[in-house]
């Protein structure tokens, strides 16, 4: 899989995050074609305490292939062009990775 992760960093006002992500980033993503999940964290902490971020979406495609087609769609550019000025401001961190998924070792009872 193939994905895009927002993290936003937490901000002295709350709200225009919510109203960014609510009202642009989350119904834009919604439409993009190709979408195979998406997923919403909302960070706690992290070791050692509390965190400098505060919520991270992912989008989730089957290949890199998808993604490119999906963001070079309306919904796509509505997404990046809200983004970018929170990007370059250091209010959010944005990123996209090849994704695995492994299954847990089987324990044996020996451990």
């Amino acid at each position: 899989m193939f994905k895009f992760v927002t993290i936003y960093r937490v901000v002295d006002d709350p709200q225009a995050v919510e109203k960014l992500f609510s009202e642009t980033q989350l119904p834009a993503a919604e439409k993009l074609p190709g979408l195979r999940k998406s997923e919403v964290s909302r960070i706690t902490g992290q070791p050692g305490g509390r965190s400098r971020f505060g919520l991270m979406y992912e989008l989730y495609f089957n290949s890199k292939l998808d993604f490119e087609r999906a963001f070079y769609t309306e919904a796509g550019k509505i997404i990046i062009e809200a983004l970018r000025p929170w990007a370059e401001a250091g209010l959010l961190t944005w990123f996209f990775a090849e994704s695995f998924e492994e299954a847990p070792a089987e324990k044996t009872g020996q451990d």
